[in-house]
């Protein structure tokens, strides 16, 4: 896994499932937009659809690559999370996404119960696991959250400083967030402050040891990402984040926020 870009996938999609999470006393579905960037270039976009009944909540996306970055590897993903929202928390019950860029291709599918994994399938599976691996064990997969719910904060709680621990369905990991305080920050449906976050990367397990894209950016003290608030809910959510690369930062930021 090129970790690099797992962490900015999985960034997307959280980000995105930002503050269309209105009201969930109705029926409400929200569409919100994301460009992806690096160095300032346009590489991929992505739209998702964020859908409230109840007390139930179900997140669809999708992504696409764009500019150079398509003609050079095209690249197309679809990514859902379904759960229950319960204290002002969204819990999952089912995770999934899968992904082609040129001839490859992978599916994750993930099943929670309460904070906890009890199925969790990669589609095609690794056929042999390299000496550097670092397996995944029971233990790595309890109290655990999805990429996607994983990044939605109650405003009852600080978003930073805080420790997410992520289960993507192959890798955990722990995703530190340490408070750099707020800047200001505009979009289609926002306007006002945010809190930005540094970010530090922590691998557990399902990685190969000593890899360099991991290495890189478990060294990494500089990546940020910044919450807005969704009044609506009373809840924190990304609009902005940026990973520092060799090439230049590769950014994801809110083009829209909030339906």
């Amino acid at each position: 896994m090129n970790w690099r870009a797992w962490f900015a996938a999985a960034a997307v999609p959280a980000v995105l499932a930002g503050s269309p999470a209105a009201a969930p006393a109705a029926d409400i579905s929200h569409i919100t937009d994301y460009s992806i960037r690096l160095a300032g270039f346009p590489v991929a976009t992505a739209s998702f659809r964020s859908a409230f009944d109840g007390r139930r909540y179900t997140i669809s996306g999708r992504m696409d690559s764009a500019g150079l970055a398509e003609i050079l590897s095209s690249t197309h993903g679809t990514t859902s999370v379904s759960g229950t929202l319960a204290d002002g928390k969204l819990r999952a019950t089912n995770y999934s996404m899968s992904y082609r860029s040129g001839k490859r291709a992978r599916a994750i599918d993930v099943a929670f119960r309460n904070g906890d994994v009890v199925r969790a399938s990669v589609r095609p599976e690794r056929k042999r696991q390299p000496e550097n691996w670092v397996p995944v064990k029971a233990s790595d997969m309890r109290s655990v959250l999805d990429p996607i719910s994983g990044l939605i904060i109650p405003a009852s709680t600080k978003v930073c400083p805080k420790t997410l621990p992520i289960f993507d369905g192959e890798s955990r990991m722990d995703i530190k967030l340490f408070d750099k305080g707020t800047r200001p920050f505009s979009t289609r449906g926002f306007e006002g402050e945010v809190k930005v976050c540094g970010v530090r990367f922590v691998p557990r397990a399902g990685y190969r040891k000593g890899r360099k894209d991991v290495e890189y950016l478990r060294k990494l003290a500089s990546m940020e990402i910044w919450f807005a608030k969704a009044e609506a809910v009373d809840m924190y959510a990304p609009v902005f984040v940026r990973i520092p690369t060799a090439l230049g930062p590769v950014t994801v930021s809110a083009t829209r926020f909030g339906g």
